[in-house]
């Protein structure tokens, strides 16, 4: 686990928080005032909150910012007892909300933060203003969602790789090293701007998993996929019908090689029909490392006109 109060030589000097709503510490970052809206900004594998330093600066100046990092992940603890399932996530992120009380919520969802967030939206679609999906699915209830994950696993190098080591055994030793290969598995995932990469940069996505204990949520999320244990959220008839009444916006950087565009968007698209889909080309599975000013104005209009 990182240190609470660690900046990463200023790149993320946000106050840090924590509730043990969930059972554990969970750490978060809050920024900007508490009148405002909220926007829930919620990380994926192998990331954290640090993925959205960029965003919070400029968001938090009208509205309260508040980015969680799953258990396992980032500041927060990564209890030996737990499972990493995707349920436990849904779980944790949902005490989280209701101990802080938010509502009006714009969710801002990246990578499994889509599954994470789409969960909360099922259980809790009164809370929800606007749903964000940057390069994040959103598991719906839809039809034919396990197949499109099926089709993307076909092609996804990540997924193909966490299928082979869960059936050699390498699954648990190579992401046990998550600190000292944190560089080949981001590179794996996709970004495609390689002028990001700092000692500060290394530091802080190398950091939380600095022994092998302090790997299982990483550890987890692979292989939940690997061996079925992950369960998506389905919402009930009333749920469904109000989070397709919201505001949406799908961003995709085209360059995913984790989560292919044609496999998820249509998964966006089957339940927000009318809106706004824009793909960046150019730009890969973490986005917001590629293309931080971009998505930034894109959220600030996207919430400006809604």
């Amino acid at each position: 686990m990182i240190r609470s109060d660690a900046t990463f030589d200023g790149t993320f000097p946000f106050a840090p928080h924590f509730t043990r709503a969930p059972g554990f510490q969970m750490h978060y970052a809050d920024e900007g005032p508490r009148d405002g809206g909220v926007v829930l900004c919620l990380h994926g594998e192998p990331t954290w909150g640090y993925l959205f330093r960029r965003l919070v600066p400029v968001l938090s100046t009208t509205h309260r910012v508040v980015v969680p990092d799953h258990m396992g992940f980032g500041k927060s603890e990564t209890p030996a007892h737990r499972s990493y399932w995707l349920q436990d996530h849904i779980d944790n992120l949902e005490a989280l909300v209701l101990a802080l009380g938010l509502n009006d919520i714009t969710l801002v969802m990246h990578d499994f933060g889509g599954p994470v967030g789409m969960g909360l939206a099922a259980r809790h679609p009164d809370r929800i203003r606007r749903v964000i999906s940057a390069n994040g699915p959103t598991p719906f209830g839809q039809g034919d969602q396990f197949d499109r994950l099926t089709a993307n696993a076909l092609v996804s190098p990540w997924f193909q790789w966490i299928v082979k080591a869960e059936a050699s055994g390498d699954l648990e030793p190579v992401l046990g090293q998550l600190g000292f290969n944190i560089l080949s598995t981001l590179k794996l995932n996709g970004f495609e701007n390689n002028a990001v990469i700092t000692d500060a940069w290394l530091s802080a996505y190398g950091a939380p998993f600095a022994t092998p204990v302090d790997c299982l949520g990483a550890i987890g999320w692979a292989k939940g996929f690997a061996t079925g244990a992950h369960k998506f959220e389905t919402p009930d008839p009333a749920a469904d019908r109000a989070i397709r009444g919201k505001p949406a916006l799908a961003i995709w950087g085209e360059a995913d090689r984790t989560l292919h565009a044609e496999h998820f968007l249509p998964l966006f698209s089957a339940i927000f029909p009318d809106a706004p889909v824009r793909r960046l080309a150019g730009v890969g599975h973490y986005c917001f490392e590629d293309a931080p000013e971009t998505i930034t104005g894109l959220i600030v209009d996207f919430i400006r006109q809604t």
